[in-house]
């Protein structure tokens, strides 16, 4: 009987002690070459598609979808019975997808067309790194697979789902430490070197551990023993299927739904994107541990609190950024470990492992399509992420037993509450008595505060899913009608993000005003009365260094100065323009031109500029290459997305390629204002990496100026030469800035981490 057990024995794979961490270091490594090349990927791309959210949005859809066909082929391979020729396969087809590296950005298609630049993105990925980011996204489902097959017979090998939190694990480490180490300390190139390093690693590994997995204790006895394929189990039930692509849909809808609602304001680049990526990860490592940090019943009753909390933000508007990003990331976080956790407890058996994950990349594909692509066709504001957040609350459990009547009452009492508080504000408009007692303002806040009571009855209708998602609803359609600020007469939604028209009064400006709003941000303003209609406001007044620019330019030109700005917005530079001038906008969005020349809208172009005005679409570092050098007067880079600036215009190439447009005399003035970032410093170091005389001027509003007539202004004046700077010079509001320390940003590198550390200790002063 002795002789029998040990030939057993020695048949059935046992790889040894350091088997699981072996393949926990596989799965690990992996992971982290998988998520560092989606910010480094986006990073590359950005260039020639601008700053906009909608990039990082339109690549998720693009990495969900690649990685949905990494689990489709690691499902079908699953189906070959000889583990050595699955091993053999996928060894072959990650050294053929290796032949693509370095990672590059492919230029077979050319360059985008901006009025439709997201098939051009999602092909150019393709092409770029589909292949070795497929393959590499296949690993963490087979290597589980195989797992399970060499440790047959032993404890581990029924939960080999635990090496889904070291993958997770992997992937919420990278991202990490991509903005906070690889990207301030590695440039793009050294980047792209280091991870082919690390896919050559990888790629080591796999060999290693597929003869281990052949072998097992044959290696010691000489024979090598072929791993017995898995028993498939039980099928999924196709509601149980529907179920768990929802589970995972949700939270991919969400997490691009926070990424983009945080980003607007700030920057569009990788040091944001992956925050709300990390953080989805992170609930993978949570929800797939044997024993969870926060088992299901607690995360519920968290989730339910901050869910209620998130929908109520929808009714403010501040300027705490730091309060908007982490009530909306701890909302998100806990809406996906809810989603995470239930789904990880409705995985099947090792048989139907693939299967499984296969479901999950499904959802998470359909969550960022929706977002992605089909959103910005069927809403005209960013409708997705509130909506989503209501969504979520049905993937709660719904409760058993029969309905309360308190329960009733209390969803009855909420939606009321919820509904009082725009309400209020209506009515109150025709109440001018009280108007003329509490101010705008603090009628909101009131508003505001009612919302906030109706959070606290949803979450006492936690355990009924119904009654405390339709309580949600309410509050955000009521924080939408609160927090709307205008009354719209337009409302217009692109790739690169919603533009919205308002006309209201402001007795200042003469009366009625249209104004442009760009996200969050107020991006352009035009009086309607005739005295004031062709003067320009805000960042372009007279008064402010956008407008002293333009009016020295023209002074040094009076027989005509050409002028390029970068950015159209309402078109409030027209206005400057004489009929010896010429001008020219670089705008990357046709929505944008197309407004700001329509007269119902705005007619600094069409109507107050005195001769004709060009537009040349798409990326400005892409079209001023084309322009000839040597031809301008003056450029003005006023590039905003919302209030965030597109890095790649400020880096030492883009303030190169300025110059190189500039006639000996001539001067490029840089919009600097940001509530977040510091970029001054950044374009100084530029200016000075070039040997190009540089001035700086932070403009003041004056108390007493009329609302929107102008507006505070951070500006960088760069020079052709020291001759071109002489009349800024002769004027006190334009200073030298002491030498500073901060490394000049260029298209290898940019550190957008240090740029808000830097603005948040500015802040703390």
């Amino acid at each position: 009987m002795t002789d029998v057990v040990q030939a057993k024995s020695a048949a059935r794979p046992n790889p040894g002690r350091l088997t699981p961490l072996l393949f926990a270091l596989a799965v690990f490594t992996s992971a982290c070459l998988v998520f560092v090349v989606q910010p480094m990927a986006t990073k590359l791309i950005l260039p020639s598609l601008g700053g906009s959210p909608s990039v990082w949005n339109a690549a998720m859809v693009f990495f969900q979808t690649a990685l949905l066909a990494g689990y489709g082929y690691a499902h079908v391979l699953q189906r070959i019975g000889s583990m050595r020729l699955q091993v053999l396969v996928h060894l072959a087809l990650l050294l053929a997808a290796g032949l693509s590296l370095p990672l590059r950005i492919s230029g077979v298609l050319g360059d985008p067309d901006p009025s439709a630049p997201t098939a051009w993105l999602l092909a150019t990925l393709t092409l770029s790194i589909g292949a070795p980011f497929a393959i590499l996204s296949a690993t963490a489902p087979l290597l589980q697979a195989w797992y399970a097959r060499a440790r047959a017979g032993q404890a581990d090998a029924k939960n080999p789902y635990v090496l889904y939190a070291a993958s997770n694990l992997g992937s919420f480490l990278a991202l990490l430490a991509y903005p906070i180490l690889i990207e301030p300390l590695a440039s793009l190139s050294l980047q792209r070197l280091g991870w082919s390093l690390g896919y050559g690693l990888f790629l080591v590994m796999v060999a290693g551990l597929g003869a281990l997995a052949w072998f097992g204790r044959g290696v010691r006895t000489g024979a090598a023993a072929e791993p017995a394929p898995l028993e498939a189990g039980a099928p999924i039930a196709w509601r149980e299927k529907g179920l768990l692509v929802l589970l995972a849909a949700a939270p991919s809808s969400l997490m691009l739904g926070v990424t983009a609602h945080l980003s607007t304001d700030v920057a569009s680049a990788p040091f944001l994107w992956v925050i709300p990526l990390a953080l989805y990860l992170l609930t993978f490592v949570i929800a797939f541990q044997n024993r969870p940090v926060l088992p299901l019943p607690l995360t519920l009753a968290i989730q339910a609190g901050v869910l209620a909390a998130g929908c109520a933000l929808v009714a403010f508007r501040t300027t705490e950024w730091l309060f908007v990003f982490v009530v909306n990331l701890t909302a998100f976080f806990f809406c996906a470990l809810m989603c995470h956790q239930r789904m990880a407890e409705r995985r099947p058996a090792p048989g139907r492992l693939t299967e499984f994950y296969l479901l999950l990349s499904l959802g998470g594909v359909l969550g960022g399509v929706f977002n992605a692509l089909i959103a910005p066709l069927i809403f005209d504001m960013v409708w997705e992420y509130p909506l989503a957040l209501v969504a979520v609350g049905l993937l709660r459990p719904w409760g058993g037993g029969e309905v309360r009547r308190w329960e009733i009452i209390a969803c009855v009492i909420g939606v009321l509450v919820a509904l009082a508080g725009p309400l209020g504000l209506a009515l109150v408009r025709y109440a001018p008595d009280i108007r003329a007692v509490v101010p705008d303002a603090e009628l909101v806040r009131i508003a505001q505060a009612v919302i906030g009571v109706a959070a606290l009855f949803a979450f006492l209708l936690r355990d009924r899913a119904i009654m405390f998602t339709v309580v949600l609803g309410a509050m955000v359609w009521s924080g939408y009608h609160v927090a709307r600020g205008y009354d719209w007469a337009l409302t217009e939604r692109s790739f690169f993000g919603v533009m919205r028209v308002a006309d209201t009064d402001v007795a200042g400006l003469g009366g009625p005003v249209h104004v442009l709003m760009h996200g969050t941000t107020l991006h352009g303003a035009q009086a309607q009365s005739e005295p004031r209609r062709c003067s320009p406001t805000l960042y372009y007044a007279t008064a402010t260094p956008l407008g002293q620019a333009a009016l020295m330019a023209q002074a040094h030109r009076p027989d005509g100065a050409r002028i390029g700005v970068v950015g159209q917005g309402s078109g409030a530079m027209a206005a400057y323009k004489r009929r010896q001038d010429q001008m020219s906008f670089f705008e990357i969005d046709p929505m944008v031109d197309r407004l700001s020349r329509d007269p119902r809208w705005f007619s600094f172009i069409n109507g107050c500029a005195e001769g004709p005005i060009r537009t040349v679409l798409g990326d400005a570092r892409l079209t001023m290459a084309r322009e000839a050098a040597g031809s301008y007067d003056l450029l003005i880079i006023d590039a905003f997305s919302s209030d965030a600036v597109p890095t790649h215009l400020l880096t030492q190439e883009a303030v190169a390629g300025y110059l190189r447009l500039l006639k000996p005399d001539g001067v490029v003035v840089l919009h600097l204002s940001n509530r977040n970032l510091d970029i001054t410093l950044p374009a100084e170091a530029a200016a000075a990496a070039l040997g190009a005389p540089a001035l700086h001027q932070i403009y003041r509003e004056r108390p007493d100026a009329p609302l929107m007539a102008e507006s505070s202004t951070e500006a960088l004046v760069i020079g052709k030469s020291e001759a071109a700077l002489a009349p800024y010079r002769e004027d006190p509001r334009w200073r030298r800035l002491s030498p500073t320390e901060v490394r000049p940003w260029t298209d290898d590198y940019v550190n957008l981490f240090g740029a808000l550390v830097r603005q948040m200790r500015l802040a703390a002063r």
